[in-house]
């Protein structure tokens, strides 16, 4: 469906499962983009910013968008999310907010962050493949974003 594959999608889970799910989702709904994965808040920052493993990696090469969940270790997605947002290279990225969390406090705090959308993760399969479905038709497709530097 979505054949662009210009840009990557950075998914930060530390959930194998989620991610699996994620990927599943992806692949039934044939969106090609690369997808790189951070298990954690430390990792995703690493590869954003090109630190520890990754500082070799070209930080012009900014991912379309992130998949960004709240719950992570060594560093929270809220954490992650403020990181992106206070730097000028990253700043504008677009950073959907993907998470089992209800509550309300999270949503607040999330886009009060600067999230550009946010996100439930449907426990049903079919449900999450739909959400996954409009995030890419949007995200990947749609939105038109400024050039990043």
């Amino acid at each position: 469906m979505f054949n662009d594959a210009s840009g990557s999608i950075l998914l930060v889970e530390d959930n194998p499962d989620d991610v699996a799910l994620t990927l599943r989702a992806f692949k039934k709904n044939k969106i090609m983009n690369s997808i790189v994965v951070a298990k954690d808040g430390a990792e995703a920052l690493d590869y954003l910013f090109c630190k520890g493993e990754y500082a070799l990696r070209d930080m012009t090469d900014t991912p379309q968008m992130i998949l960004l969940d709240l719950k992570l270790p060594k560093i929270n997605g809220l954490e992650v999310l403020k990181a992106i947002r206070d730097d000028d290279r990253t700043r504008l990225l677009p950073v959907i907010i993907l998470t089992s969390s209800k509550e309300q406090q999270d949503l607040l705090d999330g886009y009060g962050k600067g999230a550009n959308s946010y996100i439930r993760k449907p426990v049903d399969f079919d449900q999450f493949t739909e959400a996954v479905k409009q995030l890419g038709l949007y995200w990947l497709v749609l939105n038109t974003g400024p050039e990043q530097a």
